[in-house]
């Protein structure tokens, strides 16, 4: 499975994942143009998108999805995100519930199992996904204030980890953003700090060639350099090192 990560960060979110000639998209949060643009940079035809699966429903994730309806694209998001989600026509809406969801592509030999689970934000209903196909499981866990035993279990035997690496809880202590903000970024239903990420990932990682992409960093609040090296360290601590039992990039 090819991944393309078109867009992180709090400016928007979006990922596509490719199987041969099919690809799906992991929220839409930049401008319809950005993402046909960028598409079309990686060698993907906007045409060719089979689904939209939405993590939930804040702008940086939502931004551009009326490109869903520009070519006609169905669109999954947890059954309650609904109620945050009006620019999508009704017939290309499909609630995501616990089961997993299916793409065959009748004549390519192309297929996608997405198994959508719980996550902990400040929305109605918000979902991370394990992306599967024959012989390969991309794990996307964006916006959550902490990982669960639950998450962990749908997460576990990835090859690839899409994992937010927000901020540094003393930046944000430090930070100029009200009591009310900063007290939203550090709950259970905020954000994940670098800590919690990289101990979520000791959890996930056996150390065998998986890729690991820190995502969704704060601008204010993080820097790739110590994003990186909280998860690094924490990794060290299991006795792998970076890129000999796992490589890991920052967006």
């Amino acid at each position: 499975m090819k991944v393309d990560i078109l867009a992180s960060g709090s400016s928007g979110n979006c990922i596509a994942l490719t199987a041969g000639n099919s690809t799906i998209l992991v929220d839409c949060g930049i401008a319809k143009t950005k993402i046909e643009k960028r598409l079309m940079e990686c060698g993907i035809e906007p045409g060719n998108i089979l689904a939209i699966f939405v993590t939930h429903a804040h702008n940086d994730h939502i931004k551009g999805l009326p490109i869903a309806e520009k070519y006609h694209i169905p669109v999954y998001a947890g059954e309650e995100e609904w109620k945050s989600i009006k620019n999508v026509p009704e017939e290309l809406q499909h609630p995501v519930y616990s089961e997993s969801i299916l793409f065959d592509q009748e004549g390519y030999g192309d297929w996608f199992e997405i198994e959508p689970f719980k996550t902990h934000h400040d929305a109605y209903d918000p979902r991370g996904y394990a992306v599967c196909t024959e012989n390969h499981k991309v794990s996307i866990c964006l916006d959550t204030g902490h990982v669960d035993a639950d998450m962990l279990e749908a997460m576990k035997n990835s090859q690839v980890y899409i994992i937010e690496s927000n901020h540094d809880p003393v930046m944000v202590e430090h930070s100029d953003y009200p009591n009310s903000v900063k007290a939203r970024i550090v709950s259970q239903v905020g954000h994940l700090s670098n800590m919690q990420t990289a101990e979520a990932l000791a959890q996930l990682v056996q150390g065998e060639g998986e890729k690991i992409y820190l995502t969704h960093l704060s601008s204010n609040n993080n820097m790739p350099s110590l994003a990186l090296m909280t998860t690094v360290r924490q990794l060290m601590k299991k006795g792998f090192k970076q890129d000999k039992h796992y490589e890991i990039e920052v967006f």
